[in-house]
């Protein structure tokens, strides 16, 4: 007989005993007039990089959308099931929010397979492999127009990633006029998993740098 994860039951008594409690009337104020989120997060689904722990938010702060590789494809109408594009439309025409961030990191599994698997024919799984290959304009890019001076081409693919989905991003008209019209900034970061860096990308360089926390803010918690 199939069973229910028991540490998933543990940690639901943990977040009743905790967490809700901590949030219950945020949460009673959630339900009875909804959510109105001004970040909207586009993630990796890797289960090390958790934008609601990385920016320490609460319940109906952030509006997240985790994929592999935290890839937005370019815009297309076109028949079939589009995920990604679907959340992004409702983020930015239903919730109106006013920020996207675009956040790779550190050691991505999805950026690897690419990188390991790119002069391959075919790339193995009925779904990942052409996933990834939303990568290949980055890749084309980063070899004719190197932004970043690195060593390491794990990081720098993961940076490229960012950027290229933020190229993307523009191609919805949705969020091209949001943007132009000053109603909507989009930002790239880039997280650090071991130790807990958070890195920026200047909108003009393109260059990532390590984001200031503000310390004020966190002595206030």
């Amino acid at each position: 007989m199939l069973s229910f994860p028991s540490d998933l039951i543990s940690g639901y008594g943990r977040y009743l005993q905790k967490g809700f409690v901590r949030y219950k009337e945020t949460h009673e104020h959630l339900a009875i007039y909804g959510q109105k989120p001004d970040v909207m997060v586009i993630s990796c689904c890797d289960s090390r990089v958790t934008p609601e722990g990385i920016f320490h938010a609460g319940p109906g702060e952030l509006f997240v959308l985790r994929n592999v590789a935290n890839l937005v494809p370019p815009f297309e109408a076109t028949d079939g099931q589009h995920g990604t594009s679907a959340a992004i439309e409702y983020a930015v025409t239903a919730l109106k929010v006013k920020h996207i961030v675009v956040m790779g990191h550190a050691k991505c599994g999805g950026v690897q397979a690419f990188r390991e698997n790119a002069n391959a024919p075919t790339l193995k799984g009925d779904f990942i492999g052409r996933w990834i290959k939303l990568l290949e304009p980055a890749a084309i890019s980063m070899a004719c127009m190197p932004v970043d001076n690195l060593d390491d081409p794990q990081l720098a693919m993961e940076y490229a990633g960012v950027r290229q989905s933020l190229k993307n991003l523009r191609t919805f008209p949705f969020v091209d006029q949001q943007v132009e019209a000053g109603e909507l900034q989009i930002h790239g970061a880039w997280f650090d998993i071991g130790s807990g860096e958070l890195r920026v990308m200047d909108p003009d360089t393109e260059v990532f740098s390590t984001a200031v926390a503000d310390m004020d803010a966190v002595d206030g918690d």
